[in-house]
């Protein structure tokens, strides 16, 4: 009778942590934070751009409704620049949800993604088949690999940067230099790896946006603060950062990765408003 109680107990308890992290890893934040940059054109003071990682369509999870969560706060917030620092996709079979969504996003200056590790297949995840996705255009994404691009608004130029993860990781003196000599009035770089900010040179960039951590994605709560079982060495986990006159924000990411679950992680979809100093 004992055994089974205790059983009875430990299933009981098993239970209630699966719903609860299946429930926390669709408890989407809405973040909206401020970065303040000095010398930026008043034309772009107030520019909100919303920034997404971390997607992981395809892979078995409840990450599509997590997304279409995020892609709301996006369109509620005002973004007018979205941002997404990879890990978009790994599986073909998330493509056309991923499409679909993405499409809703319309934001008025543009929407602009790279990919990350799992993307390739790279990381150990089971779930992720390896064939990365080639073009976003049809869903008004520009998929940015070592690229930039250019938008406008109030005549000053705004400079859309994107590095490859493959370069990032082959390469430890890339730090999207070339990328950023054309200028530009406000510089941002878009790079699945928060490692990045040690890389890039004083005045390249004035905002850079990361993922790839998800906050940890299961955490423990302690009384000394939450306890990481993923990443625990890494310098940069999540929000904000600066550095020789750049910022750099890291998103907890929107999707879930291995396990369908979070705990302690809340993924979240954020609204970054620059302001002029």
């Amino acid at each position: 009778m004992r055994i089974r109680r205790t059983f009875q107990a430990t299933a009981a308890v098993a239970a209630a942590t699966a719903a609860w992290g299946l429930f926390e890893a669709q408890w989407l934040r809405a973040v909206e934070l401020e970065v303040h940059v000095p010398d930026l054109p008043a034309a772009l003071d107030g520019l909100r751009v919303g920034h997404l990682s971390d997607l992981h369509l395809g892979s078995p999870s409840l990450n599509v409704q997590a997304l279409r969560k995020a892609v709301d706060i996006c369109r509620a917030g005002g973004a007018e620049v979205v941002a997404i620092s990879g890990d978009v996709r790994a599986r073909v079979a998330g493509d056309a949800a991923l499409r679909r969504e993405l499409r809703r996003l319309d934001p008025a200056l543009g929407s602009f993604a790279v990919l990350g590790n799992h993307d390739y297949g790279h990381g150990e995840d089971p779930f992720a088949d390896g064939v990365p996705i080639d073009d976003l255009g049809d869903c008004g994404v520009a998929l940015l690999a070592d690229a930039r691009v250019e938008v406008e608004r109030g005549g000053s130029r705004i400079a859309i940067c994107g590095l490859a993860p493959g370069t990032v990781a082959r390469d430890r003196a890339a730090d999207g230099h070339d990328l950023a000599a054309a200028g530009g009035d406000l510089r941002i770089l878009v790079c699945h790896y928060p490692e990045i900010l040690d890389r890039v040179r004083p005045g390249d960039f004035q905002l850079v946006l990361a993922g790839h951590l998800h906050g940890g994605q299961i955490c423990v709560p302690w009384p000394t603060g939450k306890i990481r079982l993923a990443h625990t060495s890494r310098a940069y986990l999540e929000g904000i950062y600066s550095r020789a006159g750049t910022t750099m924000h890291v998103s907890r990411g929107v999707g879930t990765t291995f396990v369908p679950f979070r705990f302690c992680a809340r993924p979240e979809a954020t609204i970054i408003v620059m302001r002029a100093v």
